[in-house]
């Protein structure tokens, strides 16, 4: 793995680190555009440390600088407004990195091997894009199934309420409202 590389991948991993630990509370305003500033920061130490290099390996550094980025704002999305669809961006914007990646790493190949490299980058582009749409459903498919069994769980709550009479039965439709969230 060479040095750049590496730094990328360390700070990609820290900032995931930062992000699961901020997930346990919500995030601020104040920390989100901190979280903006420290990855447009980090792009710009990135992307300046690819002057060193020349040629192609220039253009892949600039790839994985572009792509950490990338990944990296998504990360922020997901932590910030916690969702099924901004972890889909999360994926989405990992296949796309790793392919912008891939494809300047193809750049180094010539003939039929180039040709090669481009259609495994491509699929590997199309697998991980399936993966995360098929995530997204699964996601949005349990979210209606809770959904589904937390109403008729309520009902079930509520009928049993029916066996009390004024402020008993109140109460009782009271709390399993708050219990369901109705």
């Amino acid at each position: 793995m060479r040095p750049l590389t590496r730094i990328g991948a360390l700070a990609s991993a820290l900032a995931f680190g930062m992000a699961l630990a901020t997930a346990s509370h919500a995030m601020s305003r104040e920390e989100y555009k901190a979280g903006k500033d420290r990855i447009a920061a980090d792009y710009k130490s990135a992307k300046a440390g690819c002057a060193t290099f020349s040629g192609n390996a220039k253009d892949i550094c600039i790839a994985e600088a572009k792509g950490n980025e990338k990944v990296a704002k998504a990360e922020l999305e997901a932590v910030y407004q916690p969702s099924s669809k901004h972890r889909y961006d999360v994926n989405v914007a990992k296949a796309d990195a790793e392919y912008a990646v891939a494809k300047e790493k193809c750049d180094d190949k010539a003939g039929n091997d180039k040709k090669v490299c481009m259609k495994e980058a491509k699929a590997a582009e199309i697998r991980a894009k399936a993966d995360a749409k098929a995530n997204l459903k699964t996601a949005s498919a349990d979210n209606a199934a809770a959904e589904d069994k937390r109403e008729a769980d309520y009902k079930v709550a509520k009928a049993k309420c029916d066996r009390f009479a004024g402020e008993a039965k109140e109460h009782c439709v009271d709390d399993a409202k708050a219990r369901y969230g109705k």
